[in-house]
Formats: structure tokens, sequence, C-alpha cells
């Protein structure tokens, strides 16, 4: 079963992004959603996600902030961020993380899925 973890506080964007990976995953799956990093951070231990979809600007802690508490012990997770953002350096930040796999921009498109889930 492939487990993918959403984090954003738009529950719009958590919306879609639900409705296109259902459509186009063709393996069993489970998807788990946070409307914040926090609560996410304390459970990702237990789901060990092999996907992880992180929205940069949310309140209390951020998708950055986010990035710098979370330290998988097992396997890791691909972790993408999907963000409103197309700050160059934004883009160019997320790619000093070892565990970002790319940087997408919202709304995630059929064709990333397409690639992502292969």
């Amino acid at each position: 079963m492939v487990r993918i973890v959403l984090i954003d506080d738009d529950p719009i964007s958590t919306f879609v992004t639900e409705k296109l990976i259902s459509k186009n995953i063709k393996v069993p799956f489970q998807i788990y959603k946070y409307n914040n990093a926090i609560n996410a951070l304390k459970e990702i231990p237990e789901i060990e996600p092999n996907y992880l979809f992180l929205d940069l600007n949310m309140p209390e802690m951020t998708g950055w902030d986010f990035l710098e508490e979370f330290h998988p012990t097992n396997n890791s997770p691909e972790v993408y961020i999907l963000s409103s953002s197309v700050d160059e350096r934004d883009i160019d930040k997320a790619s000093n993380y070892a565990l970002v796999k790319k940087y997408l921009s919202k709304p995630l498109v059929k064709k990333y899925i397409k690639t992502i889930f292969h």
C-alpha cells in the first residue's frame, strides 16, 4: 500500500490534489491529510509515508520550518513541495534540501502525477 501525506492549510488545494492523485494512481494507496505541519510532524513517523506533498506558506509552522524539523529515521519519503509561490529564491532554497525531490507549482497537474507515481 502506497502511503501519501498532504500538508496544506488550503482545503481547496488539498481537495484538488487528493482528487487528482485518486484518479491517476494505479496502485492501492492511502492519503493522510493535514492542515498544519505541526500535527503532521508528530504523526508522520507512525505513517512512514512513501510520498509527501508540502505547502510552504502555512501559519504556525511553514513548509520550510517543517523541512528543518523533519528527520525520518527509517525510509525517507519522496518530498514534493507544492506551492503557489513561483519565486526563484524559493525554488533555489528547495534544492538545498536533500529530501526534496521536486518543487511543483499549484495546482498539481496530471502530467506530474504520472511522473511521480510512474
